[in-house]
């Protein structure tokens, strides 16, 4: 009994949590809304062309209201508590900046001619001043009100140094207060969970490559209990999350087809492709004409980097890239990612790499029919070798055409672990839908923009091309470890 009273008292939280976030989110929302709605009033309603009634004009308070709600939530402006303060302030401008963007084409289209500018640079510098002010306040009554969430870490034999670095990166959200391997017995786990939950010791499990039979049963115990538990899936977990649910009988089905995409998918998917594959080179060929000419000023060398790369079913094709590199950066013929601060890359290269202009000539190999906007990133055949002989699950991620940008890319960043960008790619392919192209596409302008998602693989980085440094940490045991079941 004196559990359950515990465990009503921590879900009685959560709610309250809950609330506090959606208002301090809304809140945030409607400052930006009132500084749009006095530049419309003041500045802005007057020079259209036709004038409304006051509805009118309410009108389009509203819409703009609604599109920054949306994009907000998208680009994740609205999760304060979950997001440092620099990211969330970032996706908050982003979303801004875009709306800004639609309204402004907008009213110039209702005034018949170009709107007046300074006024919507005013609105936004008032706009930034008020996000900046707003998360910065509502981020610290936030975690004043609700300090980081104690945890259990239960693990299995693998090093545990990477995901408690993940948590400890999040030390305003998430203490890791304990740590208890597998092996010290199912039972004895159970009992320290129980006995820690209703202590306040910690107040959620994390469980951490353990075996399947192990983890079913802590699954279980902790949904009994009404516990919290965080979980790192497996790749068939990942699968079956794509998996489509049967009633045929009076036991649940689940099916998961030998094709990721129908041929109706395909076919919309091929015509999103060419369809924003010609609008982008129309409006990008005056950035891609500098490119061409600053690399050529810089050295000389070359303009168009071609390197062969696989996608659907391992077809090799040649990606088409704006080279960044020295001309002989691989003159050994030996594969390799580029590090962070990678000495063979030109000042050129590091700037168009920063802005991600060395991957426009890839909209020819969309065209082409090689790529998809939305897709994993196509590597390397020998590259591929040395991940599939480390971790054969790695073919799965072929199963669909490669992509420009994928969920690992908006999701993860260029040094995120390669079985984790697995994962990734995975979650894309057995969730596939026209929808999450659209809104994968609308992830990536954000990113674009942000550099975590453009760093390089750091030296002690575990990537396929370190397995004696992975042999010697896991004693001799391949990575990843074959999953059980």
């Amino acid at each position: 009994m004196k559990h359950k009273r515990k465990g009503n008292d921590i879900r009685k939280l959560e709610a309250f949590k809950r609330l506090i976030n959606l208002c301090l989110g809304i809140g945030g929302l409607a400052l930006e809304v009132l500084v749009f709605s006095y530049y419309w009033i003041r500045h802005f309603s007057g020079s259209l062309a036709v004038r409304y009634w006051w509805y009118g004009y309410l009108l389009q308070i509203v819409i703009y209201a609604v599109l920054l709600l949306f994009l907000s939530n998208m680009y994740g402006g609205l999760r304060i508590g979950f997001l440092k303060n620099i990211e969330a302030i970032f996706s908050k401008l982003f979303a801004t900046l875009v709306v800004n963007v639609i309204i402004y084409g907008q009213l110039s289209l209702m005034a018949m001619e170009l709107f007046r500018l300074r006024f919507f640079v005013q609105m936004m510098l008032s706009q930034g001043l008020v996000v900046v002010v707003w998360i910065y306040v509502a981020n610290w009554i936030y975690r004043l009100v609700f300090p980081p969430r104690r945890l259990l870490l239960v693990h299995g034999e693998r090093p545990i140094l990477s995901i408690r670095n993940k948590f400890s990166d999040r030390k305003d959200k998430y203490e890791i207060v304990r740590c208890i391997q597998v092996k010290d017995g199912i039972n004895n786990i159970c009992d320290e969970i129980a006995e820690g939950y209703e202590k306040g010791d910690y107040y959620a499990v994390v469980i951490w490559d353990i075996p399947v039979g192990y983890r079913n049963q802590l699954l279980k115990f902790c949904y009994a209990q009404s516990i919290r538990f965080y979980i790192t899936p497996k790749i068939t977990d990942v699968i079956l999350r794509g998996s489509e649910e049967l009633h045929l009988f009076d036991t649940p089905l689940l099916l998961t087809r030998e094709n990721c995409l129908t041929i109706e998918q395909k076919a919309l998917k091929r015509i999103l492709d060419v369809a924003l594959s010609l609008l982008l080179l129309l409006l990008t060929s005056p950035f891609m004409l500098l490119t061409v000419a600053a690399i050529k000023l810089y050295d000389g060398g070359p303009v168009i980097y071609k390197q062969v790369r696989c996608t659907e079913g391992r077809r090799k094709f040649y990606i088409m890239k704006f080279r960044s590199m020295e001309p002989d950066a691989e003159k050994d013929g030996v594969a390799r990612l580029a590090g962070k601060n990678d000495s063979r890359i030109t000042p050129v290269g590091r700037f168009i790499r920063k802005v991600r202009i060395d991957e426009l000539p890839q909209l020819f190999n969309i065209l082409k029919g090689d790529m998809s906007f939305i897709g994993p990133r196509p590597e390397r055949p020998e590259i591929i070798d040395q991940y599939v002989e480390i971790m054969p699950e790695f073919v799965f991620r072929m199963k669909v055409k490669a992509g420009l940008a994928g969920y690992a890319q908006i999701y993860g960043k260029y040094n995120t672990a390669p079985y984790d960008k697995l994962k990734l790619d995975l979650t894309y392919i057995e969730n596939y839908s026209l929808w999450l192209d659209f809104k994968l596409i609308l992830l990536t302008l954000k990113i674009l923009f942000w550099p975590d998602s453009t760093e390089g693989v750091e030296t002690e980085q575990v990537t396929a091309f370190q397995e004696e440094h992975i042999r010697k940490n896991l004693k001799g045991e391949r990575f990843p470890k074959k999953e059980e079941g």
